[in-house]
């Protein structure tokens, strides 16, 4: 399926933010077609919106017909929390008020993303709840980055392409003044008591990578809390494996599951919007 990729500039709280639009060059039916919020990775201190093109969501717009919009969010080297939420919330609002223009059904948001962007999915959907201006229908965070505690995973760990001493030096950079302190869920969202009312969620993750036992947690807490939420494990202890080897056996299947996923969620999964 052909799609177009669009640059826009938008308001956020600290004045004008990029974010690229893919949509299909021609549109699905939009009472039908999702809209989704894609955050990228790289530990809340690195990455661009153009990540968005080794992502798992491209794939939703060329194969399934989505429409996907990711923002270019403050880094925490100049920008600690809650700079990359602030910016990330300023977009969900923009996808909320132009799903008209853009095509897809506003009962049908979804918010995804991979490692701190799954954190930052997490977070975000904390923070609209509890602010209640967009309702969400579904959530996809990927191997997320959610605790800046150490878990067994994620303490002594040696992974090639994310481990305890990057871990610590992330969250060290991304929590500023907050850092070895109590900070908010909305930071730390491993962190949140009351899980109860988030959107229901789909993940996978390593199960020798640093955010194996977050990930798990994450899942067990909504479930508690009666939220339908699903993770599947897969035996590695590569970070991000599906977008960094894609070709390996694992990674492809990781990529199929991930899509039944999705589909599911977008045929059974709407949330209408209040007024």
């Amino acid at each position: 399926m052909r799609y177009t990729v669009e640059k826009r500039f938008i308001e956020s709280t600290q004045g004008k933010m990029k974010i690229l639009i893919l949509r299909p060059t021609v549109a699905a039916s939009s009472d039908k077609t999702p809209g989704i919020l894609w955050i990228h990775g790289g530990g809340y201190v690195t990455g661009m919106a153009e990540m968005i093109y080794m992502s798992r969501a491209k794939a939703l717009v060329k194969k399934y017909g989505a429409v996907v919009i990711t923002p270019e969010y403050r880094l925490a080297g100049k920008s600690p929390f809650p700079a990359a939420l602030e910016d990330c919330y300023a977009a969900l609002l923009y996808l909320k008020k132009h799903s008209g223009e853009l095509g897809f059904s506003d009962e049908k948001i979804m918010v995804g993303g991979e490692s701190a962007g799954g954190g930052l999915t997490a977070a975000l959907c904390m923070y609209a709840k509890d602010r209640g201006e967009v309702n969400i229908a579904f959530q996809m965070p990927l191997y997320p980055m959610l605790d800046d505690r150490d878990t067994e995973s994620s303490k002594d760990n040696h992974g090639i392409s994310w481990n305890t001493r990057r871990n610590h030096a992330a969250w060290k950079m991304y929590l500023g003044k907050l850092a070895g302190g109590d900070p908010p869920a909305y930071a730390v969202p491993a962190r949140r008591q009351d899980y109860s009312g988030l959107p229901p969620a789909y993940t996978f993750v390593g199960d020798s990578e640093a955010f194996y036992c977050e990930t798990l947690s994450y899942v067990q807490a909504l479930e508690d809390a009666g939220v339908s939420a699903k993770v599947d494990v897969y035996h590695t202890g590569f970070h991000a494996f599906d977008m960094l080897l894609p070709f390996r056996k694992l990674s492809r299947e990781a990529i199929k599951r991930f899509e039944e996923e999705y589909l599911r969620a977008a045929e059974i999964y709407s949330s209408p919007q209040k007024e």
